[in-house]
């Protein structure tokens, strides 16, 4: 069985999958041993004994382990993002933002509260009711840079008191409200697709951070994506990230190629030069760091480009995976090379280094 901080106890997926559970989607995939295919924790098949059966985190995990994705349950598939057993509490909290919910009141829409706590961990790493508190923050916090008093702000994110709701935005964003007055505010969701989790991150305008969850520099690029824009994250959504959302949608379904949803990706100079380079590498194509540094005049500066390739903080939307060694193969892919090979095979390129 393979050991990862990523994988809830064993035992718990396991009784997942042998139910069927929904709210485990995205969280796993199971690996049937005397079949050689691995699936959802929904997949509809008849489910192996537990000792026939091991988890990974991800479908690329799977796959390296030598199993084939299942053809009922189709892991590979962009799931469902917001499963439709939940849809109607979500709506009653967009209908009236400002509510406080009880675990009684969740339990009224036919739902178990710990099976909504399950979900909301997995795909935004909080439960419901801090997700709620943080996303009234966030709207808060937005007020007051609109001019709002502290004091308006904090009844009308009904918090008990003026005191609590500075300590809560002092927790959530490293200082005081009248100092985070001019600060603006990205909104952080999250989207789905075969290739696990990313990140989405924007305000009303644009996007500015799709990110595959697991990658390792993610903590770097809020932190440097914070520092160029002077900005403080909060839970929520905006126009730009649902249509980002919609958009990797239908470019994993195959139906789109160009991303029109608005971005935003500050940085140094070369790199804002390097990453509106790389929305010239068409879909279904590759370059080579040389040829990236040619085509913007910096022939001698390939180690440079390349370092920028790898800041980018708009996965897939600024095709990075496009960008090969100078021998053709897979290389510097801060997502994982498997992710790599999964992209350029589904646009339909032949996988660079291959005869």
């Amino acid at each position: 069985m393979q050991q990862t901080a990523l994988l809830p106890d064993e035992n718990l997926m396991y009784r997942a999958f042998a139910e069927r559970d929904a709210s485990f989607e995205g969280l796993f995939v199971a690996g049937v041993r005397t079949t050689g295919i691995f699936c959802r924790p929904t997949c509809p098949a008849r489910k192996p004994l537990r000792e026939n059966v091991e988890f990974f985190p991800r479908p690329g995990d799977a796959l390296a382990a030598g199993y084939r994705p299942c053809q009922r349950c189709r892991p590979l598939d962009v799931p469902e993002a917001t499963p439709g057993w939940l849809r109607p509490l979500l709506d009653a909290v967009e209908a009236d933002p400002g509510r406080r919910w009880t675990t009684a009141e969740i339990g009224e829409f036919g739902v178990d509260p710990a099976r909504v706590r399950r979900w909301f961990q997995a795909r935004h790493g909080m439960t419901f009711l801090a997700y709620l508190r943080a996303q009234r923050l966030g709207r808060a916090f937005s007020r007051i840079r609109g001019g709002a008093t502290v004091l308006e702000s904090s009844q009308e994110a009904d918090y008990d008191s003026v005191s609590a709701f500075c300590d809560a935005l002092r927790r959530a964003t490293g200082g005081s409200p009248a100092r985070n007055r001019d600060r603006p505010v990205l909104y952080v969701a999250q989207a789905s697709s075969p290739l696990g989790p990313i990140l989405l991150a924007g305000d009303d305008e644009a996007v500015s951070l799709v990110e595959f969850r697991d990658r390792r520099m993610l903590e770097t690029q809020f932190s440097v994506l914070e520092k160029r824009l002077n900005a403080v994250f909060f839970p929520g959504e905006t126009d730009p990230i649902r249509r980002i959302r919609d958009e990797i949608t239908a470019y994993f379904a195959g139906g789109l190629r160009h991303f029109q949803t608005p971005v935003r990706h500050p940085g140094t100079p070369l790199q804002e030069q390097v990453w509106r380079a790389l929305l010239k590498v068409s879909y279904g194509e590759t370059q080579t760091y040389g040829q990236l540094a040619a085509g913007i005049g910096r022939p001698a500066a390939v180690r440079a480009v390349a370092r920028a390739v790898g800041e980018n903080r708009l996965a897939i939307v600024l095709p990075c995976h496009r960008i090969v060694g100078a021998d053709g193969r897979l290389t510097g892919y801060g997502g994982g090379l498997w992710r790599k090979r999964y992209l350029l095979a589904h646009e339909g390129g032949r996988e660079p280094g291959s005869v």
